[in-house]
């Protein structure tokens, strides 16, 4: 994608969440004066509306066993088995009139709301939440009917943390604030050309990102169902079935520089009993994965990652005698704490965003450090090459190591 178009997109994002946020906070997004507006009525407009609401039922899985394996967890504790949740979407898609439009048909994206019930309300609260969001067809099965995917990533607020004071003590998060991360899978089917019916099963992930203990997560997958309205009933929404001509974005190599930090908490195991360790830890890493893209959805490549952990390898320099909020450490040397591995990763690139997942090995570090781990990081294009990168490490696929939060720079782009 050429700067021109880069810069135009940028100006419709900025455009578009602002008048989002205006909506929601006035209310205006619930209102038919919406569909009235010039460019919702003229059916050669850039911007496609859309307005949503879902259920969603679903089976929590179990998150205590680690809990209760480290002594955290009474057996009289009562676990979570089930949520329903409630979503109010807006999305925006780009006409086929456009050259996003052309290259990614039937893509949407956009900003939700959210409402969950755990039904253990007294204990872990009925967050709220605030998400962005993008999906697109996957494959058509009839001139109405398509195979969708959708991601959702946010935050959502109220949750009733762990407090060692009061009971029933909610063991499951840490913190009032926690992130938000869905994926599902659906079949739409085009009622009317303004109204589509979407149903099919999502699952989702709630953690604060190892910033606060406990943090052994909330997972569940079920079911969701919904209705999304078009404002304008004579926009074409662009299928697959659309993708024709000649691929326009051409085979290359692309280079991805990321600069990141986050703080996380760290439990160690001190004379065979876990300890976990007051205050947070600082993290920092760096990032170079040459890409080569493959055509306007997937890039792969292989990335350098340097990491700086300041809890990584505590164990060995623990001062002895020392316990609780007075646990002390020596000062490990600043190398003796920093990681170097290679990983492989894939990227699924959309509009605005990129889905980076990727597994590595550290093959220089410490004892603590020195694993197999998985990165999965959303990527917001918010000005020609320069994007905001979203991350979170994990090792072992159960550990949960640390976020990443930062910045990227994208060399050689010839989108």
């Amino acid at each position: 994608m050429n700067n021109t178009n880069r810069t135009s997109l940028t100006g419709a994002i900025s455009t578009k969440l602002r008048a989002i946020a205006a909506a929601v906070l006035t209310g205006a997004a619930l209102s038919p004066v919406s569909a009235a507006t010039p460019a919702a009525a003229d059916s050669t407009s850039s911007i496609v509306s859309h307005l949503g609401f879902d259920m969603c039922g679903a089976y929590v899985g179990s998150s205590t066993s680690a809990l209760r394996d480290a002594g955290y967890y009474g057996d009289d504790q009562k676990e979570l088995r089930s949520a329903m949740s409630a979503h109010l979407k807006y999305s925006f898609s780009y006409s086929h009139s456009t050259r996003t439009g052309r290259l990614y048909p039937g893509a949407y994206q956009g900003i939700g709301l959210s409402m969950t019930s755990f039904f253990e309300n007294r204990r872990v609260g009925t967050p709220l939440g605030i998400y962005v969001f993008q999906g697109a067809p996957i494959f058509r099965l009839t001139p109405r009917l398509t195979f969708d995917y959708e991601w959702n990533f946010g935050a959502s607020f109220g949750w009733k943390k762990y407090d060692e004071d009061h009971t029933p003590v909610n063991l499951i998060v840490g913190s009032k604030t926690n992130a938000y991360i869905n994926v599902g899978f659906m079949l739409r089917y085009r009622l009317t050309s303004r109204l589509a019916l979407a149903a099919g099963i999502d699952m989702t992930h709630w953690s604060n990102g190892n910033t606060s203990w406990p943090n052994p997560g909330v997972n569940s997958i079920g079911g969701r169902a919904g209705l999304i309205y078009t404002f304008d009933s004579r926009a074409t929404q662009a299928t697959l079935s659309d993708m024709t001509g000649t691929e326009p974005v051409k085979p290359h190599f692309s280079y991805d520089l990321v600069i990141y930090g986050a703080a996380r908490k760290r439990m160690l195991h001190i004379n065979s009993a876990p300890q976990l360790l007051p205050g947070r830890f600082g993290i920092a890493g760096l990032n170079f994965a040459p890409m080569y893209n493959f055509n306007r959805f997937l890039r792969a490549g292989i990335s350098a990652d340097i990491q700086y952990d300041e809890s990584s390898g505590l164990g060995k320099y623990y001062v002895e005698g020392t316990y609780g909020d007075n646990i002390k450490f020596r000062r490990p040397g600043f190398f003796h704490q920093v990681s170097a591995g290679l990983s492989a990763r894939g990227e699924l690139v959309m509009p605005i965003f990129s889905i980076n997942a990727g597994m590595g090995y550290n093959i220089i570090g410490n004892s603590d450090s020195r694993n197999f781990y998985q990165v999965l990081a959303l990527k917001v294009n918010v000005w020609q090459h320069l994007f905001l990168h979203i991350g979170y490490q994990l090792n072992s696929f159960r550990n949960p190591n640390n976020l990443m939060i930062g910045l990227g720079y994208r060399f050689h782009d010839r989108r």
